[in-house]
């Protein structure tokens, strides 16, 4: 799903540990995330949070991470190989109109959706495949950055989501974000 996308080289920006001085992925992702998991991130960069997911779901987990960029999927697996968490993540290139995630449908307990919405031509397509690999029990934790995207921005993509049978069940506190946890209605 490309549309105006984040060049692969502020994806080394955006895994930078300077980032975690304001945002730990650890303490962000440990409410919503337990060992065995399957996570899915859509977008995931250098793997910021993706990594920190592969940590939280162990060894019966797994994070499916999809991009159109395979420099970020390249970069995503050479720090997965060096945090030693490679094998718990599969990165899959998706093509610009779909992510291609039919073999995950009803199978994913959480998706990763951060500073992407903001990127697809279709956002409400991105939230209807989404939604269509979520569990029953499932959520989607949905964040964008605050300095980038204007609160009628994100509440127009919360609509979008609600179209698609989504709805926001909290609203966490991630600094400098406006952030959602959004299940199926």
């Amino acid at each position: 799903m490309a549309h105006r996308l984040c060049p692969v080289w502020v994806g080394y920006f955006l895994a930078s540990p300077i980032r975690r001085l304001m945002q730990n992925p650890e303490r962000v992702l440990a409410p919503y995330v337990a060992p065995g998991m399957t996570v899915l991130e859509v977008g995931p960069g250098m793997g910021f949070f993706s990594i920190p997911a592969a940590r939280l779901v162990g060894v019966a987990g797994r994070v499916v991470c999809v991009d159109v960029q395979q420099g970020m999927l390249d970069g995503l697996k050479q720090r997965a190989a060096a945090a030693g968490v490679a094998p718990r993540i599969e990165t899959r290139l998706c093509e610009a109109n779909s992510l291609a995630l039919d073999d995950l449908a009803g199978a994913v307990d959480v998706v990763l959706l951060f500073y992407v919405v903001h990127e697809v031509p279709d956002p409400e397509k991105l939230f209807a495949e989404v939604a269509a690999t979520l569990k029953p029990s499932g959520a989607v934790l949905f964040s964008e950055p605050s300095f980038h995207v204007s609160r009628e921005s994100f509440d127009h993509s919360l609509a979008l989501a609600r179209r698609c049978g989504l709805a926001v069940t909290a609203t966490p506190r991630i600094a400098t974000r406006r952030s959602a946890i959004l299940k199926m209605a």
